[in-house]
């Protein structure tokens, strides 16, 4: 049986989160306060996920801060920033606006948190 330590993002608790597997599937998690950090465990574990917050370059100059509407896997993270990182778009942006549809081949758009005139 395998036993994995984590640190729990799942709350401002911060717990201390012992896992223990067997192959692929999560035995017991422990530690946890609140029933977000047994989710974490389970996931964290099993499929890591994460939201993904960058830049993307404004055509005329600047920047414009972006993020993915869901978390996409942990794998396709630099996947996703390369795409990114090749996109110059035209103003104005809207907050909430898709930059881009499908990050990484995930299903999940990429979409602007501020807007710039």
């Amino acid at each position: 049986m395998e036993k994995k330590v984590l640190t729990c993002i799942g709350c401002p608790m911060g717990c201390e989160l012992q896992v223990e597997m067997e192959g692929c599937n999560v035995i017991s998690v422990s530690g946890n306060t609140c029933k977000r950090g047994d989710i974490y465990a389970r996931k964290e574990v099993t499929n890591p996920t994460r939201i993904v917050t960058t830049t993307v370059r404004l055509s005329g100059g600047g920047v414009v801060p972006v993020k993915t509407k869901e978390d996409i896997p942990k794998e396709k993270i630099m996947d996703c920033v390369r795409e990114l990182k090749q996109l110059v778009i035209a103003r104005p942006v809207q907050i909430g606006q898709v930059i881009l549809e499908n990050a990484a081949g995930t299903g999940v758009p990429v979409v602007a948190t501020a807007n710039k005139k």
